[in-house]
């Protein structure tokens, strides 16, 4: 059996925590493309325009891997070429990423509100993955799990390619403890404990999962921590990780977590992303027993969801 070749590395280094775009010409039985930049023009003037491809190859942004190409190389099937995207401007979040533990395989961070993961849609560089590589000088860094952008909490980076798959392997294997932290109103007709039960569909493209009849994909235990006042402080131990699958869980047991612009009414999204209105949700704990050296490991947020009032001001 012929085995394929060693993908080469990348000639362009990170920008802003981004990996170059990778591209391998296809094959091209019917002559279509004398030359590379045929192809280019061809392959992305759909997305940036035939001007914009044009001027890409005049500043030497494509690049093989021999050097920048000028577009007039002779059409190579198989050719590998990388570029680096234009990145639209983004909103700042104007909060830190904590760390809270790391060694040569693994960084624990204390991921802030309305901070993505990863890469995705309009958020690209405002990244927990895309900071953390340049804060930490950290290239290779990526993400074990995916935690949700309007959620705070402790989120698995991994250091080394080699180790991710292990990682990644925990999580999808439902191995790892999570825990979480709410604060939503409190009703003393909702039972509690609980554990809820469901079909949770989340469909590309559209904001907010929904719940529909089936086999039960997705498993939460509800747990009232604390009450003051209006208000209770909620324990969320997810036994699966659907998309949302905590808010959705909480919003049928009529207790929407706060600040959700989701569940149960999607707002526009201008009022969507007020940072001074942060989703009341945390992932507060992870727990797991390590697949590289067998160590149980625990760690804990160190965040603190600000709706939750003092003693000294809660009404009895």
């Amino acid at each position: 059996m012929r085995r394929r070749s060693r993908t080469p590395d990348a000639p362009l280094a990170q920008r802003d925590g981004i990996d170059p775009v990778r591209v391998r010409l296809p094959a091209d039985p019917a002559g279509a493309w004398a030359t590379v930049g045929d192809h280019l023009r061809g392959r992305f003037e759909g997305a940036i325009g035939a001007e914009r491809v044009a001027a890409m190859l005049g500043e030497g942004r494509f690049v093989g891997a021999e050097g920048a190409l000028s577009g007039a190389e002779a059409y190579r099937a198989g050719m590998y070429v990388w570029f680096h995207r234009d990145f639209a401007p983004e909103v700042a979040v104007p909060f830190g990423i904590g760390i809270v533990y790391r060694d040569e395989r693994i960084v624990i961070a204390d991921k802030p509100h309305f901070l993505a993961t990863t890469p995705r849609g309009r958020h690209i560089t405002e990244t927990a993955v895309a900071r953390l590589r340049r804060d930490l000088a950290l290239p290779a860094l990526q993400p074990a799990h995916r935690l949700d952008r309007l959620t705070a909490g402790l989120a698995l980076f991994v250091v080394r390619p080699e180790d991710r798959g292990a990682y990644q392997n925990l999580f999808s294997g439902r191995r790892v403890r999570k825990e979480y932290e709410a604060v939503a109103p409190y009703d003393p007709g909702v039972a509690l404990p609980v554990t809820v039960r469901s079909r949770i569909v989340k469909e590309r493209g559209v904001i907010a999962a929904r719940e529909e009849a089936g086999e039960p994909n997705a498993e939460s235990r509800i747990e009232l921590a604390e009450r003051r006042g209006s208000l209770g402080r909620y324990r969320l131990l997810p036994a699966t990780g659907r998309t949302h699958q905590l808010r959705v869980h909480m919003n049928r047991l009529g207790l929407p977590i706060l600040n959700d612009p989701v569940y149960p009414v999607v707002l526009p999204e201008a009022d969507a992303d007020h940072f001074e209105r942060p989703l009341q949700l945390l992932a507060r704990v992870l727990e797991f027993t390590d697949p590289v050296d067998g160590r149980l490991r625990g760690f804990e947020s160190r965040l603190r969801l600000e709706s939750w009032p003092s003693p000294q001001t809660w009404d009895q």
